[in-house]
């Protein structure tokens, strides 16, 4: 499954910008950008890492119960307002 978007969605959400959260998860800026477009694998840890910056929580239990990316992405931006 693809989780740039879905990890970008959560970042925004968390009024995050990208250099704020490479800086919580001890990654590069250039590292985030490559998840958040999908050149780079996302592994579990980092998932939770992410999770847990942007209390992103139910993200990760939606994605374990095999709820679909666009109906994750949908979530997200409706508690934005978008």
């Amino acid at each position: 499954m693809k989780f740039g978007a879905i990890l970008q969605a959560c970042r925004e959400r968390a009024g995050l910008s990208q250099e704020e959260i490479a800086e919580k998860l001890h990654r590069s800026r250039s590292c985030i950008s490559k998840l958040e477009n999908d050149r780079k694998t996302l592994d579990v840890p980092t998932l939770i890492q992410w999770a847990e910056a942007t209390q992103a929580k139910e993200v990760v239990v939606a994605f374990l119960y095999g709820m679909d990316g666009i109906s994750m992405i949908q979530n997200v931006m409706s508690l934005l307002g978008g």
